[in-house]
């Protein structure tokens, strides 16, 4: 399979250990987290023709991603520095 751009470690590489600790220890950001990651894979999948969707669907999905990444970013923002 190809690389899959758009990882929550490439757009956060500096709180790769933030993430990690926020998704065993907050059930929220776990399944944002989640979601983000398996939008991102059905994103890649229309992107590459392996599953295509409509384009006015895939605009939408990409939507959602970046709404998540969002969320997410908030959360790394907010989090404690410390474990």
């Amino acid at each position: 399979m190809t690389h899959t751009p758009h990882e929550l470690s490439e757009a956060f590489p500096e709180d790769a250990e933030t993430i990690h600790l926020l998704k065993t220890r907050d059930q929220h950001f776990a399944r944002m987290a989640d979601e983000y990651h398996r939008l991102n894979r059905a994103i890649h999948r229309a992107e590459t023709d392996i599953e295509p969707v409509a384009d006015f669907t895939l605009e939408d999905m990409k939507k959602e991603r970046l709404q998540l990444l969002d969320e997410i970013a908030a959360q790394l923002k907010s989090a404690p520095t410390n474990g």
